[in-house]
């Protein structure tokens, strides 16, 4: 195994036949392949609307901000149905080995050493679960408090107002991951995740 930990590349490209005939400059060339199906990056973006919406209008558009709750409640839901049968990099087959990944992937970023995967790497994997999980939290607890059994219970709303902090925190967390991994490896992922598709160099 080479010093730093694995390089990653989730899964080789396929090549196209004739490739002796290649020069050496066309067979370092980069090219794209899609990654993002469409359904997936209408979720995020719906998604990263919707968490805007909800953080500025508690409280000022309540009924707004229910409307929006009960929407990302049904995201996180087409999420779960799309990590199970959607395209391939929509699915959650890799989720934990990625995740058993992360803690060294991390230490590697010290160093720049970020590898080169297809889909999420572990980082991103890590992020993407994290999220879930408080955007669950988050719209569960929002949900209950409205109720008349939960309505004005403590321990309801301060899980609710906790756990929305934490979609915040990592919100933002994760734009500047995106940001950082972007220019590390000198490539547009928010335009990837726009297109669908992310820039592939090959060697053979």
């Amino acid at each position: 195994m080479p010093e730093g930990g694995p390089r990653l590349i989730e899964e080789t490209v396929p090549q196209p036949r004739g490739g002796s005939n290649r020069t050496p400059a066309d067979r370092t060339a980069s090219r794209t392949v899609v990654v993002w199906d469409l359904p997936l990056r209408l979720w995020h973006w719906a998604l990263a609307v919707c968490v805007l919406a909800a953080w500025f209008t508690p409280t000022v558009y309540d009924g707004l901000h229910r409307i929006v709750g009960y929407t990302v409640l049904g995201l996180l839901a087409f999420r779960l149905v799309w990590g199970l049968w959607g395209s391939r990099y929509s699915r959650f087959r890799m989720v934990g080995v990625r995740l058993r990944a992360a803690p060294g992937y991390l230490w590697n970023l010290r160093r720049g050493i970020t590898g080169r995967y297809i889909g999420l790497n572990p980082a991103g994997t890590l992020m993407l679960v994290a999220l879930l999980v408080s955007l669950a939290v988050s719209t569960i607890s929002g949900a209950m408090s409205v109720t008349v059994t939960f309505f004005g219970v403590w321990w309801v709303e301060d899980t609710h107002h906790y756990s929305s902090d934490a979609v915040i925190v990592l919100v933002v967390l994760h734009v500047l991951g995106v940001l950082m991994m972007g220019r590390l490896q000198r490539e547009n992922l928010i335009s990837a995740m726009i297109t669908g598709r992310k820039r592939i160099r090959h060697h053979s």
